[in-house]
């Protein structure tokens, strides 16, 4: 039987683009089973010596000088004018891959990975033959918006918000192949919900803390960039009345310094762990969430409810820039120094009602979706190509830790 075949264009400057890639392959199985064949390329990091390295600089600011990010990002932005009609670095892989696999659909959800792989793609495999889609995970727009990201011969454009979509229109893409479709999360994230009679259970047989009291919850990106020594000391003057949620990412050091941290500190209730695959059930036991403006643990927690307390220490990357912006229309507050995460804690402290007008704000930014809807329209585009029409399947979500939630 033959089946749709979808390429994936991803890159790991950051956790969000390949968590999207990988989430998109999850739902395909979910929905359609064995029909659809979907591959996964980090592109970039597998076809240039040049871009892996570019790659390898943006994951060492991202940990260590955010600041710096302003001129890598200029900079960056000059691949609109490499990749104008086709592509430049990483070629030969890319027409490898392309040749090899012949894939209905190249679907880019990276920045620079849109401007001259559909150009290409559609040259080597013939326009009939192949469609081209993109999924921006951008919440605003305006700089730290990438040009890449619009390239105007998209079949389909995928929007996290409206108010990104207005902007990608006015960069050039034509309205009438702009979506508007949520989040891209992985059906684990959608469907593992711990309903509220379940909540205590959770945070006690799960975690060790106690559902009484308020939760915390001191985040990072896969990478493990964080502030969390810093930050903790603020919370213990409220111990008898706060806890934290903690996690590393894969930055073990922190790791070991944050288990250290909790010794030292018998009397304060504090999870630890390292890289996680429970981030979305984290956030619903959570009251807040401290995080930078990654867009990946920013759309989770605004799904589930859990308002963000921003993380610019250090300073704010561009593409921050954009998360900050839509998240500030809700009132979210932000760290520019650590004394800041001090006097939020203490002001929701002594007066809880600061706390819910400040969570009812940010409710109002959230908009609920049919994650399946995304899944449907890509895996439909392709199949005008491939000149087949599918039916979904259904497949049950396997259980956590024995429960299904």
């Amino acid at each position: 039987m033959s089946k749709i075949r979808i390429l994936v264009l991803t890159s790991s400057t950051g956790a969000g683009h390949d968590a999207r890639a990988a989430a998109f392959a999850e739902w395909c199985y979910r929905l359609y089973g064995h029909e659809v064949d979907v591959r996964i390329e980090q592109m970039l990091e597998k076809s240039s010596y040049v871009a892996r390295a570019g790659v390898n600089f943006y994951n060492w600011i991202q940990r260590r000088a955010p600041w710096m990010h302003t001129a890598f990002y200029a900079l960056v932005e000059f691949l609109s004018l490499l990749n104008r009609k086709s592509v430049s670095l990483g070629r030969a892989y890319y027409v490898r891959v392309l040749l090899e696999y012949r894939p209905h659909l190249v679907f880019s959800v990276h920045d620079c990975l849109n401007r001259g792989y559909f150009q290409l793609a559609r040259k080597l495999l013939g326009a009939g033959s192949v469609r081209c889609a993109t999924y921006c995970g951008e919440f605003s727009g305006g700089w730290g918006y990438s040009i890449n990201w619009v390239e105007p011969s998209s079949d389909l454009y995928f929007s996290r918000t409206a108010t990104a979509a207005d902007y990608a229109v006015k960069q050039g893409l034509p309205r009438a192949v702009s979506r508007v479709r949520g989040h891209l999360m992985s059906p684990r994230a959608h469907l593992e919900v711990i309903a509220a009679a379940d909540r205590a259970v959770f945070l006690t047989g799960q975690l060790g803390l106690r559902p009484e009291r308020f939760t915390v919850f001191l985040a990072t990106g896969g990478n493990g960039a964080n502030n969390h020594l810093d930050l903790l000391p603020y919370l213990l003057p409220h111990a008898d009345r706060i806890q934290a949620v903690v996690v590393c990412g894969r930055n073990h050091d922190a790791y070991n310094q944050l288990i250290l941290w909790r010794t030292q500190h018998p009397g304060f209730g504090c999870y630890v762990e390292g890289f996680s695959d429970i981030v979305h059930l984290l956030l619903q036991v959570s009251d807040a969430v401290v995080t930078r403006g990654g867009t990946t643990t920013c759309a989770k927690a605004l799904h589930f409810k859990c308002p963000i307390i921003f993380n610019a220490l250090g300073g704010i990357m561009p593409q921050e820039t954009l998360t900050w912006k839509y998240f500030r229309t809700g009132g979210a507050p932000r760290l520019d120094k650590t004394a800041d995460f001090g006097a939020i804690i203490n002001d929701w402290m002594r007066s809880p009602q600061l706390y819910e007008d400040q969570r009812r704000r940010f409710l109002d930014l959230r908009y609920e979706e049919d994650p399946a809807l995304l899944i449907d329209e890509l895996v439909g585009l392709a199949g005008e190509a491939a000149g087949l029409k599918l039916e979904r399947q259904a497949f049950p979500l396997p259980a956590i830790n024995g429960h299904s939630l």
